[in-house]
């Protein structure tokens, strides 16, 4: 049989390396006599931070693919383990690793297609019409910086609110503030609680505050002070054969200008999958 090749440049070639490497890792075989024609549906559990960038990456990505893809959002530890328990997700997106490697452990993603997709930074923020000064060092006064309670996602298992209570203990805040915390379900639920005026002070993703008018970010938690944010996605261990080729999608220049228009970082790392 005679071999062909050829030589791709620019974004095409960059969606096409990507689509194929996660399309053979996950075993998917596509062949031109047989198009996909009806629509198919894919399912995709992701970090609650997400939930705008995911929702509009995805109705961009249906108006060119006979795909349904649904977004359901939580806290990442909610999701996995809902995923560990038979949930049908195709992908999960998860807010840091440890989730991610729980599911890893349980065999519950498919390990080769896994990549950190995106990046995100912490920030403080208040209700709007209540304008508070905060700085974010060592010896700042933070227990009579305000008199009520600060929210943050559930220091327990949140992703946002275990790299919050690192940066809190870095500051040396953590003892000041522990009997006075409103711990959420998930950052969104802190957000929620912000700006409801339900907590004087909360601590959420930058790419939260941007998408609330009714919060001020009153300053940004260096990313020293806690483990870089990252997230990761995979597909998972009973995913549909299309999911490989949404997942693909998710690395294009096309979706990075979703992420990034939304306050979110890139990592380097989303070049390669992880092995």
């Amino acid at each position: 049989m005679r071999r062909f090749s050829c030589v791709l440049f620019g974004p095409v070639a960059f969606w096409l390396e990507a689509f194929w490497s996660v399309a053979f890792c996950h075993g998917v075989h596509l062949t031109a006599a047989e198009p996909q024609t009806s629509t198919q549906s894919l399912t995709v559990f992701a970090a609650a931070s997400t939930t705008e960038v995911m929702n509009a990456v995805a109705k961009t990505y249906e108006k060119t693919h006979p795909v349904t893809v649904t977004c359901s959002f939580g806290s990442s530890s909610t999701l996995a383990k809902q995923i560990e328990q038979g949930a049908p997700a195709d992908l999960f997106l998860s807010a840091d690793q440890t989730w991610m490697e729980y599911l890893t452990t349980r065999k519950a993603i498919v390990i080769c297609s896994r990549f950190d997709l995106l990046g995100n930074d912490l920030v403080i923020i208040v209700p709007t019409d209540k304008p508070r000064v905060i700085r974010p060092e060592k010896g700042f006064a933070i227990d009579t910086a305000f008199s009520g309670r600060i929210a943050i996602g559930d220091p327990s298992h949140v992703p946002a609110g275990i790299y919050t209570k690192e940066a809190f203990i870095s500051l040396g805040w953590w003892d000041a503030l522990a009997n006075r915390l409103a711990p959420a379900a998930d950052v969104r639920a802190a957000l929620k609680l912000v700006e409801l005026d339900e907590a004087d002070v909360g601590v959420v993703y930058a790419t939260d505050a941007k998408a609330s008018s009714k919060v001020t970010v009153v300053a940004t938690l260096a990313a020293n002070l806690h483990q870089p944010i990252r997230y990761p996605i995979a597909l998972t261990s009973t995913a549909k054969p299309a999911a490989a080729e949404f997942l693909a999608y998710l690395r294009t220049p096309a979706a990075t200008m979703v992420f990034t228009a939304a306050g979110f970082t890139v990592p380097d790392t989303m070049t390669t999958p992880a092995k």
